[in-house]
């Protein structure tokens, strides 16, 4: 996949774009549904980079496809936004149709939360930050002694903000969460995110994959007055996934995700700056990561994935 040539750009001509994100491009299907495309674009610390890695936008789609499979059935009250994963017909050209095919989805039209809902099992990134600093992580107090990456007693919940593209992201209190969206709808965002985080976690672990911590997004049904679970779950965009047998405390550790380009990027001083391309070696070296999740995850490679679902007229 690594030798294809990146989509980071996207426009159709049958349908109206409706927004553009880090990642993610959203096109108008009808008043109940949205295209969901996955660009191969790639952002690390709020910026997103000059160029992106070849296929990434597929591996996300994909694994966020099975990641819906594996969830509804391990939480029967749990509802996702994913419509089906064809594009849709008689509106794109031909060209259009295999340009986003496996790389989208059709998703119910929904109000987005403002939130980041972020579980936590283990003690790193931003939280070891504040944690070395002020012994909290996201303003809640911790046990003293932990060290860099250890597994905390219980998954904590420790929402950010979600910001427009072009500016960061703020972690923030469960409490302030509630202030944002409400109490009811806080309580249960963040009843979901546990329960979601720890499903996965479990499931992950029989395949030898640690998942450090996680962010989800949800929407608002208001038909039904649902939440719903929404965008990418459980990607190594969007998720910290740690190798089982070489997992360590102390220290940084092996990673599935794009914590490679984070290392990168602090390494060569470049982080959080505007205009930096990534050289090809460290955009192989990512695909590599993640593809080698998407195996671990799935059991099936993206390639083996998207044989069968071809050859089951899925596509």
């Amino acid at each position: 996949m690594a030798s294809q040539q990146a989509l980071t750009k996207l426009e159709l001509s049958g349908l109206r774009k409706i927004a553009s994100g880090k990642v993610r491009d959203l096109f108008d299907v009808d008043d109940k549904t949205v295209l969901f495309v996955a660009t191969d674009r790639t952002s690390a610390y709020d910026v997103v980079l000059e160029n992106g890695v070849p296929g990434k936008g597929v591996i996300l789609n994909l694994l966020s496809a099975h990641w819906f499979g594996v969830l509804t059935k391990a939480i029967p009250d749990l509802r996702t936004h994913l419509v089906s994963l064809s594009p849709p017909a008689g509106v794109l050209t031909p060209e259009e149709a295999e340009l986003v095919r496996h790389r989208s989805m059709r998703v119910r039209r929904l109000e987005v939360f403002p939130l980041e809902a972020i579980v936590r099992g283990y003690i790193a990134g931003s939280a070891w930050n504040e944690y070395r600093a002020h012994g909290t992580a996201h303003g809640l107090q911790l046990p003293a002694g932990l060290r860099q990456c250890d597994r905390l007693p219980t998954p904590l919940y420790t929402p950010s903000t979600k910001a427009p593209a072009g500016q960061h992201d703020e972690n923030i209190s469960p409490a302030r969460a509630a202030e944002i969206v409400g109490e009811r709808y806080a309580a249960r965002i963040e009843e979901l995110a546990l329960a979601v985080y720890g499903a996965a976690a479990a499931y992950a672990a029989e395949r030898g994959i640690i998942i450090a911590d996680t962010k989800f997004e949800f929407g608002l049904d208001k038909e039904t007055d649902e939440v719903v679970l929404i965008d990418e779950v459980l990607t190594p965009d969007s998720s910290r996934f740690w190798p089982a047998d070489k997992y360590e405390p102390g220290r940084d550790q092996e990673s599935f995700d794009k914590q490679f380009i984070r290392n990168w990027l602090t390494r060569e001083g470049l982080k959080g700056k505007e205009g930096v391309s990534m050289p090809d070696e460290i955009r192989t070296a990512t695909s590599e990561r993640y593809q080698e999740v998407f195996k671990l995850l799935t059991g099936k490679t993206v390639e083996e994935t998207i044989k069968e679902r071809e050859a089951s007229g899925e596509a």
